[in-house]
């Protein structure tokens, strides 16, 4: 029985891993980076360690993100990382392995759901299922997706933007963007490199989107300082920037993911719109904190958005209650691996 405790559920993203644990809720919520030695390989730090080594660090160590878009890009830095993880929530037994429920974007390969599987087989898990991401989402954020009615969920993660209609336990429309909140952090690196001839790093562009970044204009405008290096001078330099350039930065992106959520919206069937205009549409991802997607979506589509309570651990939180019915659910999971 204790083998079955250690079930858990993965949302293996290109920003971060989340692992829900049976019985004990989300156990670990760390970066998807991997620091290691170029000459050899070696493994020398993972997650929020790695992290913080990006774009710090000497000739001979390199600080890689394995996932991109939300698929594998890096195959065997991805299995030494959720072999890391895996340890790190359930100890080095050989005896207990794990089950896991990993949650995928629902536009992906069969190659690339093979990959997830057999990465999470390599890495120590006993028996490996996947899940696409909304339908994780949307049963972390608590729809109930069994019933004859639609529900619509909107799952902006780091890599990708999962777009999707469910009902009945199953996806009726769904549509993956290999474009969120990744791209907001280069639209804006890249903005201010063209404006103001100035090099940022990913992590000021992030805290720029985090601390003044927006999907609609502001009323009152905001300002933060940033610092970066002169491509003119090459020295460091500082200047101010306001919530309305951010906004511009980052327009193209959003106008993807607008596009692509009235893609979906165009396709669904009669019935299940109606029950859409009724309930609303549910927003959940990291990229759904940016202020006023909610409403910029709510303007666009006509329907009201809400923002789901934990929009972060959603996909995790889903895949967690996945592993507490995965009998009934089993039908709903992509594939499955004994």
């Amino acid at each position: 029985m204790l083998g079955m405790d250690r079930s858990l559920g993965i949302d293996l993203g290109t920003v971060s891993v989340l692992i829900y644990q049976k019985g004990k809720g989300i156990v670990l919520q760390e970066p998807s980076v991997v620091s290691i030695l170029r000459d050899s390989g070696k493994v020398l730090a993972v997650g929020e360690e790695a992290k913080q080594m990006l774009g710090k660090t000497p000739g001979n160590i390199i600080a890689i993100q394995p996932m991109k878009s939300g698929v594998i890009a890096d195959y065997e830095i991805t299995e030494k990382m959720l072999s890391y993880f895996i340890r790190k929530v359930c100890g080095n037994s050989k005896v207990f392995r794990p089950q896991v429920v990993i949650c995928v974007p629902s536009g992906g390969t069969e190659v690339e759901k093979r990959a997830a599987i057999e990465a999470a087989m390599q890495a120590g898990a006993r028996k490996a299922y996947l899940i696409e991401e909304p339908m994780a989402a949307a049963i972390g954020a608590g729809l109930d997706i069994s019933e004859p009615y639609g529900n619509m969920i909107v799952d902006v993660g780091g890599g990708t933007a999962d777009i999707a209609v469910i009902s009945l336990g199953g996806i009726v429309v769904s549509k993956s963007l290999r474009v969120a909140g990744n791209d907001f952090d280069e639209n804006i690196i890249k903005y201010i490199k063209e404006k103001y001839r100035l090099m940022i790093g990913e992590k000021t562009a992030e805290t720029l989107k985090i601390e003044i970044g927006t999907a609609m204009e502001l009323e009152e405008e905001l300002f933060t300082d940033i610092r970066g290096r002169d491509l003119v001078s090459g020295l460091p330099k500082s200047i101010s920037i306001g919530s309305n350039e951010v906004l511009k930065a980052i327009s193209s992106s959003l106008k993807t993911i607008i596009e692509g959520v009235k893609t979906v919206m165009e396709k669904i069937p009669p019935e299940l719109a109606a029950d859409i205009a009724d309930k609303g549409i549910i927003l959940t991802g990291g990229g759904a904190l940016l202020r006023n997607f909610d409403d910029l979506l709510t303007e666009v589509t006509g329907i009201p958005v809400y923002l789901a309570e934990n929009p972060i651990s959603c996909v995790a939180l889903g895949a967690g209650t996945v592993l507490d019915n995965i009998h009934v659910l089993r039908s709903g999971l992509v594939s499955s691996y004994k």
